[in-house]
């Protein structure tokens, strides 16, 4: 979690790429990038314009050179940028800022803040560990609690009543046809192995193979939700409809890791809770069904 918060001030788009947590034996406790703290990154002016690396970084500016665009140097564009954003934000009217941050990624969002605060706390002297303690923590908030978007309810499930044998026994041939009838040939797993061995070495491009999970699973999920559901296991095929969505959105987040890593790093930390929890809905239902058929 830490590391990540170091990534976002330099702006990356390869996260992982060269990136290491290291300890510098002259600091208790901090969150550091190499060999340099925060306080460092977010004061770093690699081509010494008096511009830190992290705003030529927002306005689409490469931080090592003065000018970017040959004959323009970065502060000129960037005063540019900021004077047609003010022009636009007066055309759009009161509302341009609240649409304009609808419209960013979590990432983006985060990202603004987090340069907000760094840079205040920076120019009044306030950046200290609590500080830096305090921001770690809202980036690994952000991603050990993904937004939930979808629960389904008794409402969406075709309920019968009728608790027999028979129903039982259809109820469970449908639910072993259903799956036997869009299998997944690599696991997601397997996948996430591939796109990172290790934090130095990422592959974002295995991640397209996560289309077939996320097709599957999603035929898994219609298919159960046409299901007639005896009453007495409504709750259990609630609880296993739910844990698979939760695994379905996990892993279509997983893909969206280059535009928004906190929603895919969030997607995949949740993935193998989530997954567990799918396992103990089957095991769960497993579990009631054999006990009615062997009455």
């Amino acid at each position: 979690m830490l590391f990540l918060v170091a990534i976002f001030l330099l702006k990356n788009t390869s996260i992982f790429k060269n990136v290491e947590i290291y300890q510098n034996p002259n600091q208790v406790n901090g969150l550091a990038y190499g060999n340099a703290t925060i306080e460092d990154l977010v004061n770093k002016d690699s081509n010494g314009n008096g511009i830190p690396d992290w705003q030529e970084s927002l306005y689409g500016l490469d931080p090592t050179k003065k000018e970017t665009t040959p004959g323009i140097p970065n502060s000129v564009a960037i005063q540019k940028i900021q004077a047609e954003q003010a022009n636009t934000d007066t055309t759009k009217g009161t509302n341009a800022t609240s649409q304009d941050t609808q419209n960013l990624t979590q990432t983006d969002q985060f990202s603004r803040e987090l340069f907000a605060t760094m840079a205040a706390a920076n120019q009044n002297g306030s950046m200290d560990q609590t500080t830096i303690d305090a921001l770690g923590a809202s980036l690994a908030e952000k991603i050990q609690n993904p937004v939930v978007r979808k629960v389904f309810l008794t409402s969406d499930i075709k309920i019968i009543k009728d608790d027999s044998v028979q129903a039982f026994n259809t109820y469970f041939n449908t639910m072993n046809n259903i799956q036997a009838k869009y299998p997944i040939k690599e696991s997601v797993t397997s996948i996430l192995q591939k796109f990172a061995a290790d934090e130095n070495n990422v592959d974002t491009s295995v991640l397209v193979k996560l289309d077939e999970a996320i097709t599957q699973t999603q035929n898994i999920i219609n298919g159960i939700l046409k299901v007639n559901v005896p009453q007495s296991l409504v709750s259990l095929h609630l609880d296993l409809l739910n844990a698979g969505e939760r695994t379905l959105e996990n892993v279509t987040d997983m893909k969206l890791f280059d535009k928004d890593p906190i929603v895919a790093m969030g997607a995949m930390g949740k993935y193998i809770e989530n997954l567990n929890s799918a396992q103990s809905a089957l095991n769960a239902l497993a579990r009631a069904i054999n006990m009615k058929l062997k009455n």
